[in-house]
């Protein structure tokens, strides 16, 4: 990291050479169209899409003909030298000698370098830059301990999942780059970052500047920078690499055994929650031969004060979970320090009987009640964003926990059929000709849940309007239409139990 670092990171002040370059490279980027709309355009969907890709010569062929940006393309998405003259006057009004000094570029005889990534990127808000260090993409680099990531996928599936209602205070938890903390100034009145790795807080900063940004940075190991406050909402992409208890690399090792970063940062997080407020994390949890992953992630909440919704995108198995993190790091399995690094690594998941390594989103909302967690696999394609589907489950849960204090609402309320909802009838050739097998309500859109149910409850449905009949009035037509009585309690609870569970899916609502 350049050493004239010398900002007090408890304070949002502006102070390193970095930070201060930020108004005239902001001028610069301005001026060349270096912003996300202007790349789609002018390297054309296949260019853009190599780029994603991590194939240099796509990208390099279309920005030869594009002038002052094709040379900021080539300096600071590809990494490729080119020569200082070139960059001068791509970069004005920021000379090359500044940025030297401030740590963008360094010079390598008459050519220039890039010496972070310096990206465009569209959080919805229109262009915003985030600052990192040069990953592998482009170019085959070992990665040091402090590497600071940019924008991968991890953090864009992040950015997809937070809730992006307006609240008042906002921390990003571990802020690296600073990329959470830039799309949090766009709902969050005011915006706390911290980390432990002080070259994530210098770049965070340049980041947060960059953009115009005025984001309070604090340095400190988990929760202690921000001990004794609360925040509206949190937002974490903790280092929830499973894996021994070593620190390789900062972006992703914990030094905690296993799953110990989830569990610590979910644990922790409902005492950094205002009432009311939200969280929003990436975690990862092991699963254990014999054991429920849903009660081992139950296990890290308090009995008291938390809605937690968990859902699990993927699960993969130990070895492919290591090879993947080990080229993450930049290494090549077929290398002998890699190999090592996994026989350690696949030692360690063997004796805790590691089965495979669950991964996925977790939500938790502040509540005034007991601790209620819904945790369930989303392994299967889904309508992004997920962060308003996140409030909205929240708010489906807040009214079946009143409904639960008071059956009677439940029954006297009218529904209607969300419209995204589908009935499917599967039928299979069986002895006598086509035979119903299943049927199923499809959710159509947001997490695309599917129940299924029987033609009891599908005619139950068929009833639901928002100027129709109560619940229990259709309960007890349905049931006279069985066995010519009316509802038994029975029925009742068994039908409150299904409307209860598409509820909480969003598949029907509440009038």
């Amino acid at each position: 990291m350049p050493t004239n670092r010398s900002m007090d990171l408890r304070s949002p002040t502006r102070s390193s050479l970095l930070a201060d370059l930020a108004p005239d490279l902001r001028a610069a980027l301005t001026r060349v169209r270096y912003d996300a709309d202007t790349l789609l355009d002018a390297l054309g969907d296949a260019a853009h899409a190599a780029l994603g890709r991590g194939e240099p010569v796509p990208v390099r062929r279309a920005a030869a003909d594009l002038g002052e940006l094709g040379t900021l393309v080539r300096l600071l998405l590809l990494g490729d030298p080119v020569p200082e003259r070139e960059a001068a006057v791509a970069l004005s009004p920021v000379s090359i000698d500044r940025a030297t000094a401030a740590g963008l570029v360094e010079r390598d005889g008459g050519e220039v370098r890039a010496a972070l990534d310096l990206r465009p990127l569209d959080l919805g808000e229109g262009t915003r830059w985030v600052l990192s260090d040069l990953d592998d993409s482009m170019r085959r680099r070992s990665l040091d301990a402090d590497h600071v990531l940019g924008v991968g996928q991890a953090s864009l599936s992040l950015l997809r999942a937070t809730p992006t209602r307006r609240v008042g205070t906002v921390l990003d938890l571990g802020t690296g780059c600073g990329v959470q903390a830039v799309h949090a100034a766009a709902y969050g009145r005011t915006v706390t970052g911290t980390d432990v790795n002080q070259r994530a807080l210098w770049l965070a900063e340049a980041t947060a500047a960059l953009n115009g940004l005025d984001i309070e940075l604090l340095e400190g190991s988990w929760f202690e920078p921000v001990a004794g406050r609360r925040f509206d909402q949190v937002v974490a992409n903790p280092p929830f690499v499973v894996g021994p208890a070593r620190v390789e690399h900062t972006y992703r090792d914990s030094g905690l055994a296993l799953d110990g970063a989830s569990e610590l940062v979910i644990s922790g997080m409902p005492d950094l929650l205002n009432p009311g407020g939200t969280a929003a994390l990436l975690a990862s949890w092991v699963h254990i031969e014999g054991q429920d992953w849903r009660s081992r992630v139950a296990s890290w909440l308090p009995d008291h004060g938390v809605d937690a919704w968990i859902v699990q995108r993927d699960i993969a198995d130990p070895a492919l979970y290591v090879g993947t993190w080990l080229r993450d790091a930049g290494l090549d399995p077929r290398e002998s320090a890699a190999q090592a690094r996994a026989e350690r690594w696949l030692d360690a998941f063997h004796d805790a009987e590691v089965e495979g390594i669950g991964f996925g989103f977790v939500y938790l909302r502040a509540i005034d009640g007991p601790t209620e967690l819904l945790a369930e696999d989303l392994t299967h394609g889904f309508d992004d964003p997920l962060g308003p589907e996140a409030i909205a489950y929240f708010e489906r849960s807040a009214w079946l926990r009143a409904a639960a204090a008071d059956p009677d609402r439940i029954l006297d309320a009218r529904y209607a059929v969300d419209r995204a909802t589908a009935l499917e009838r599967v039928y299979l050739p069986g002895d006598e000709g086509w035979a119903q097998a299943v049927a199923r309500l499809h959710r159509g859109d947001g997490p695309r849940w599917q129940h299924e149910i029987d033609d009891t409850i599908a005619a139950l449905l068929a009833g639901m309007r928002p100027d129709g009949l109560p619940l229990r009035e259709l309960v007890d037509l349905l049931a006279f239409g069985e066995t010519g009585d009316a509802a038994t309690p029975e029925f009742e609870t068994a039908a409150m139990t299904v409307v209860s569970g598409l509820v909480r899916h969003g598949l029907i609502h509440p009038c």
